[in-house]
């Protein structure tokens, strides 16, 4: 993709208001646009990072026994009333229709859709277990929406809910359910700095669990086991103030991102609607079912918080928006030189961000920085003196010239490189 032709437009300034780094640089790279507090609109780039890790949550999720779906935004009160949550959901959205009068919600979450919807679906024990997954917009009356895209009103998540015969079925899937996690993570850049996470389990068990990102700006704070490499969220340390995997007393404060959660809900929605099942006896017992959430946006900007410098970005190269951002500095003579490589990159199935601009080098050079591609290539008059090109990594502090008749080798091999 040409710069020229693309819908970019970095800024030097970091925008008022904006305290968050994730905040900072998706904005002033042009990822992303603040329409107001809490809700952003995604360009071009950002889209193709979100659309990379979405790809890479479907991934798990098939392999996981996943079955996609996608239900509605517009739920109805009287589910929401059947769960005792229309009252006591703090951050839900509320509104009456104009012509039917009809109270409504903007879904935050699909536990009032899908149980329903599963209860068609599901008579014998024969039925289950199932699992359905969907990516979809959700929506939170948040306090005070904070931190970049890490806390919005508006955002996508993925949710997968799980439907079981009894309690052996769903912790069976719930260890599924963290390798799966552990996977995604690990596949988008960050999982070196993202640990399983002892949270509390409200009505649900005494606890749920999190995957939390160690990074200065978190808003958690969680207390590491060095041995077992778990942690214990804040909130539950006063139940739990031991390692809840080796017993060690001896944990480490440090300030943290939620990425993901996961939770047994157990019968607690299935007895709302009534979603039970026959058993081999013929036996009429309840359903039991589990909740799973990442949300893209948070996991995108979470990413943003941990891998950057004071230049910007440094995308992990399994969501980086382009493979290679190519820049031409120079004259007709460079710039013929530069497309002739952009157009055989692109043959090749490199995605390649050319940045074909009538602009200075340093401007050039500093958008490079700040929207972090992994592999930068510099052609310029000086490199083709020695006919060569420029290549660096986004994360190296040095740059080296490579000969025009092995740039398609190194390149390889820099784009391979973990």
């Amino acid at each position: 993709m040409k710069f020229s032709e693309y819908l970019i437009k970095t800024r030097k300034d970091t925008p008022d208001g904006v305290e968050s780094i994730n905040g900072d640089l998706l904005i002033r790279g042009n990822y992303v646009d603040q329409v107001m507090a809490g809700v952003y609109t995604y360009l071009p780039l950002g889209i193709r990072v979100i659309d990379k890790i979405s790809d890479i949550i479907k991934d798990e999720m098939n392999k996981a026994g996943g079955v996609e779906l996608f239900m509605p935004t517009l739920q109805p009160k009287e589910n929401w009333v059947r769960t005792g949550r229309w009252e006591t959901e703090d951050n839900l959205y509320r509104f009456t229709s104009y012509y039917s009068k009809t109270e409504l919600a903007l879904g935050p979450t699909h536990e009032e859709i899908v149980m329903p919807l599963m209860k068609k679906y599901i008579e014998s024990y024969r039925d289950l277990p199932k699992y359905v997954y969907q990516i979809q917009n959700k929506f939170r009356d948040e306090k005070r929406a904070k931190s970049g895209i890490l806390r919005g009103r508006e955002f996508l998540m993925k949710d997968l809910y799980s439907f079981h015969t009894d309690q052996g079925d769903l912790d069976r899937y719930y260890e599924v359910m963290k390798q799966s996690y552990t996977n995604i993570f690990d596949r988008c850049g960050i999982g070196e700095t993202t640990y399983l996470t002892f949270a509390s389990g409200g009505s649900f068990s005494k606890f749920s669990h999190e995957f939390q990102t160690i990074t200065e700006s978190g808003e958690d704070i969680i207390y590491l086991c060095e041995k077992c490499k778990v942690a214990i969220n804040k909130e539950v340390i006063d139940v739990q103030s031991t390692c809840p995997v080796c017993g060690a007393s001896k944990l480490t404060e440090l300030k943290a991102v939620e990425v993901g959660n996961i939770f047994k809900n157990k019968d607690k929605y299935t007895k709302a609607f009534d979603v039970d099942y026959t058993d081999e006896n013929g036996k009429r017992k309840t359903v039991l079912t589990g909740c799973y959430g990442i949300g893209l946006g948070r996991l995108m900007g979470t990413v943003v918080e941990v891998c950057h410098d004071d230049k910007g970005i440094i995308w992990p190269a399994s969501i980086a928006p382009f493979a290679v951002h190519l820049v031409s500095l120079g004259d007709e003579k460079v710039q013929a030189t530069t497309e002739k490589l952009y157009k055989d990159l692109t043959k090749r199935g490199i995605e390649v961000l050319y940045d074909d601009r009538d602009e200075s080098a340093g401007t050039k050079l500093a958008d490079a920085d700040l929207l972090g591609m992994p592999v930068r290539v510099v052609v310029s008059k000086k490199t083709l003196d020695n006919d060569s090109v420029e290549i660096k990594k986004r994360e190296d502090s040095k740059a080296e010239q490579v000969r025009l008749d092995e740039f398609a080798a190194v390149l390889s091999e820099r784009l391979n490189a973990k």
